[in-house]
């Protein structure tokens, strides 16, 4: 019997079938498989002892451990199919079904504002076909009927999508405050309200058109806004992502057991398969094998691990088996100080706020005062209840912060399509306003400023058959250094070979005849006297070096152009990198601009940090996922489309096309949706001062204040759609040739 209380929550039977188990459970060795459960109903040490004894006693099940602080149990068994383990845990009471630590979870908020948006844009559609009839003289029966087909469209619209504002709106006013969407929802339920008053009394004017057309426009922004917010949430997700799930331990006793990456602790000897990714930070302490260490150092080139280096969490073990031993847990390892970083800055950046949000503290106490004093002022002049109601009502939806709620987002959508037709995407409509005030650049090297793969040119060989030699034993592998060797050898004629093998961390070693070659590391290769001083690939003929290679670094298209364009538009540059400073410094040269080498992530973010501490506003440029954390800590952040996963999460801005003209583009048009937004301010606070006299004096009614209001988004949107009339060009000095004087680096 479980000690789990009456009523304790546990998830229902997923049926999972013997297929789904077995295609869940992780080999280990001898025959042995694991399968991991969620045990929600565990709640005691009794529990623990129950579920072990009773898994412990099925047929094949060699070991059975329970978890008390997770609710997870570990099973080990052999044969062809797994036990019944789901069965047996709910013969005695507890549901089980299988772990999935990387389920991912809806977003019940963003269901709720789409299905709000969709309901208000259909009724809204539908009440103002019915309204344009009306307006154009239907019968006064039609217009009854007319009325209450809208009243009854209206009614459950507002119940619904209405929700969105009145729900913050009573919270607000129940907390003795005032927002934004005090004034949306009085103004919507009065005319509403007075709407079907007129209704039922025969009246010639109803505003169901007007209070359900102002949900559906104000819902288009509240539900763009918190994809926005949302989309900043993602990049700290999708690097936890990266974080190995597991890894198989190494008991001191020779037995073996998978366990989940949060229960390693340190000391742990963990056995690393090829193609694993570490789990946490570790030594190497068996084995020999190349890693992918792009999250850390940026750089797409394999590095040698042997035993004794340090590995951090997050890398990725490309070519051999090693054992390791962990030297941290989870919580502790790097991949962890990386999202406690982007964490960090994240948090930073929610000192932004739209200038309509910082507008709203005034607006919404100023607009109820007008509404309240109109309606008091029209009673004591003529005593006049619902001339003074119909006064305050219009009063309150010709001020309706309509324009002033689309003074922003629709700028940024415009420019958003601006920018996709320049192959620039925009993830985040905030960032056009810190992107229009950057006076800083910084840009990382490899997959940014260059194209992120190595071009292998020929140094010196000593035979002529040298490089269809070296492409002819490249191809057997997919190192990236290999991959371009291949391509030095297209045009050759294809080499015959007896036998090729890799030797992870050195190279290929092949055979023809009596004949070795190697190809790969200088030091492995080759004896080191023959080997010429820039050499990154050597092939050598039974020790004797028969030709050498140069790593060289394509700049991007464009790249030259686009600084250029950026120190024209008056920006400092600085690149800043993880690769070695030589390398660096020959990019850095080469376009006249600062650098900084070998700098780590957290380096990274400490130089944007102290650039920030100086008064610049910092547009970070990068691609790896050593620079995720720089991306977000920078006040905006762009990232190529060939950038790892978390790089273009991270970043504000994607630029899809292989060219860095994105970058000044990106500017330029940031800069002009600012100019924009001013106007659109302006426009809707010169509408206001306009438009409330008239409607103070009584001289509007519901009907005209909707139409008001409704021309007065037109020309927000109309001045919106001017962005981007004029095609974007690079500067004219630029276009010319003549490249301006680049500024010698950013201020220290």
């Amino acid at each position: 019997m479980s000690c789990c209380a009456p009523g304790a929550e546990c998830l229902a039977d997923a049926g999972t079938s013997n297929e789904e188990l077995l295609l869940a459970s992780r080999t280990l060795r001898d025959g042995l498989r694991q399968t991991d459960l969620s045990v929600p109903g565990i709640h005691c040490g009794a529990c623990l002892q129950r579920i072990e004894a009773v898994l412990g006693r099925l047929d094949g099940v060699a070991f059975a451990r329970a978890n008390l602080s997770t609710r997870r149990v570990s099973v080990q068994w052999r044969g062809d199919r797994p036990p019944p383990l789901i069965a047996a845990l709910k013969q005695i009471g507890y549901q089980a079904h299988l772990h999935d630590a990387a389920a991912d979870r809806s977003d019940p908020e963003l269901t709720r504002l789409l299905l709000a948006l969709a309901v208000a844009g259909f009724a809204s559609s539908n009440i103002m076909l019915l309204s344009a009839s009306v307006w154009s003289g239907a019968e006064a029966q039609t217009r009854d009927l007319f009325h209450w087909i809208s009243a009854a469209i209206a009614l459950p619209t507002l119940a619904y999508s209405g929700q969105v504002f009145f729900h913050t709106a009573w919270r607000s006013l129940r907390n003795g405050r005032t927002n934004m969407d005090v004034p949306i929802s009085i103004g919507v339920l009065l005319a509403f309200g007075l709407s079907l008053y007129e209704t039922t009394q025969h009246g010639r004017h109803a505003y169901f058109d007007a209070s359900v057309s102002l949900l559906f426009f104000l819902l288009i922004g509240r539900t763009l806004d918190h994809v926005m917010r949302a989309r900043a949430r993602q990049a700290v997700a999708g690097l936890a992502r990266l974080s190995a799930r597991g890894a198989l331990v190494a008991r001191p006793d020779g037995t073996q057991i998978y366990l989940p990456v949060d229960e390693i602790e340190p000391d742990m000897t963990i056995l690393l398969a090829a193609g694993e990714r570490v789990p946490v930070d570790c030594r190497v302490v068996k084995g020999r094998s190349e890693l992918d260490r792009s999250l850390v150092s940026g750089e797409s080139a394999p590095q040698l691990a042997i035993e004794g280096t340090a590995l951090q969490a997050g890398t990725l073990n490309l070519t051999a088996p090693l054992t390791v031993v962990a030297t941290a847990a989870a919580k502790n390892s790097f991949l962890a100080d990386m999202v406690r970083m982007m964490e960090a800055a994240e948090a930073g950046r929610s000192a932004y706020r739209r200038v309509a949000d910082r507008a709203a503290r005034l607006y919404a106490p100023v607009v109820h005062a007008t509404a309240l004093l109109s309606f008091v002022g029209w009673m004591i002049a003529t005593g006049d209840a619902h001339r003074a109601i119909t006064i305050a009502i219009a009063v309150l939806i010709i001020t309706c912060p309509c324009a002033l709620g689309l003074a922003v987002p629709m700028v940024h959508v415009v420019a958003a399509g601006r920018l996709f037709e320049h192959g620039i995407m925009i993830k985040d409509g905030s960032a056009l306003e810190r992107l229009a005030n950057v006076d800083a650049v910084v840009l990382d090297k490899t997959g940014t400023l260059t194209a992120g793969r190595p071009r292998l040119t020929l140094v010196a060989e000593s035979r002529t058959e040298a490089r269809a030699l070296a492409a002819a034993i490249a191809a057997h592998s997919r190192h990236p250094y290999s991959q371009a060797l291949a391509a030095l050898g297209e045009a050759q004629t294809p080499v015959a070979l007896d036998a090729v093998a890799e030797v992870p961390g050195a190279g290929l070693e092949a055979q023809s005849g009596e004949t070795i070659y190697r190809l790969g590391r200088p030091d492995w290769a080759a004896a080191p006297l023959s080997v010429p001083p820039d050499a990154a690939v050597v092939l050598s003929v039974n020790g004797a070096c028969l030709a050498a290679f140069r790593l060289d670094d394509q700049l991007r298209s464009g790249a030259p152009e686009a600084i250029a364009a950026l120190t024209a538009a008056g920006l400092g540059i600085e690149i800043l990198s993880g690769d070695s400073e030589a390398r660096v410094g020959d990019i850095a040269g080469r376009l006249g601009v600062r650098f900084t080498a070998n700098a780590r992530p957290a380096d990274k973010v400490a130089r944007v940090a102290a650039l920030r501490q100086t008064g610049a506003k910092v547009l970070m440029v990068g691609d790896g996922l050593n620079d995720a954390p720089a991306l977000i800590a920078a006040d905006v952040s762009m990232a190529p489309a060939s950038a790892a996963d978390i790089g273009r999460n991270a970043a504000d801005l994607v630029f899809l096309r292989e060219d860095l003209h994105a970058v000044p583009r990106a500017v330029a048009i940031a800069r002009q949706a600012a100019r924009l937004v001013r106007q659109n301010f302006g426009l809707a606070i010169a509408y206001n001062v306009v438009a409330i006299p008239i409607a103070v004096l009584g001289q509007v009614t519901p009907l005209m204040a909707a139409v008001a209001m409704s021309a007065s988004s037109l020309v927000v949107i109309a001045n919106a759609l001017r962005l981007g009339e004029r095609r974007w060009r690079p500067p004219a000095a630029v276009r010319a040739g003549l490249t301006p004087p680049l500024t010698p680096g950013l201020v220290p």
